[in-house]
């Protein structure tokens, strides 16, 4: 009876150390997002082009640290666009940590809710989330990659895949510079 006493909790301190494990992953693929906290901006490059989706204009991107540092608000939209959301996209997406994983909800204006997981590369230099479910219709397409490449504290590079109907992808491409009101790598 006391070597499965012992063998039980042998098992449950591994069981323990992993999750522990993939907490601390997860935790760390979040904090590398969280550096992103400032105010940026830079051009668009849409593949193949799609002048409805900014190809070749300037987005503004703010992302916002909320919630205790629980969650990352990440808000783009075209740069001199009026702050009118029934006439103009300006999605909004939110970095969060759920149990073991770091997690994407994308607010589209597709009318979906695309959520997607998130690991940071060997490098420290990169995070790419994959697709891992939508809430909402699909009728216009869905986003479902995205990934976020730290170049330096003030230089970093968004790329998104968008599924339009019939499951062809458009890629966006963010080229984006911290502005001089975007505040220091950690945001504040």
């Amino acid at each position: 009876m006391k070597s499965l006493r012992i063998a039980l909790s042998a098992v449950a301190l591994t069981l323990f150390s992993t999750v522990a494990f993939a907490q601390s992953d997860a935790q760390k693929s979040f904090d590398k997002i969280k550096t992103l906290a400032g105010s940026w901006e830079g051009h668009v490059t849409v593949t193949p082009p799609q002048p409805e989706m900014g190809d070749g204009t300037v987005t503004q991107v703010s992302m916002r640290v909320t919630s205790r540092g629980n969650s990352l608000v990440h808000e783009m939209k075209g740069a001199g666009t009026p702050e009118d959301p029934a006439r103009y996209d300006h999605p909004v997406t939110m970095f969060y940590v759920d149990g073991d994983r770091l997690l994407l909800t994308h607010y589209c204006d597709a009318g979906n809710r695309p959520r997607m997981t998130g690991k940071v590369s060997a490098d420290g230099k990169t995070v790419e989330f994959d697709f891992l479910d939508v809430a909402g219709g699909t009728q216009y397409g869905h986003m479902h990659h995205a990934v976020f490449t730290v170049i330096d504290a003030n230089h970093h590079i968004e790329d998104w895949t968008y599924m339009t109907p019939g499951d062809k992808p458009v890629h966006a491409h963010m080229d984006l510079q911290r502005t001089k009101d975007g505040g220091g790598a950690s945001g504040k």
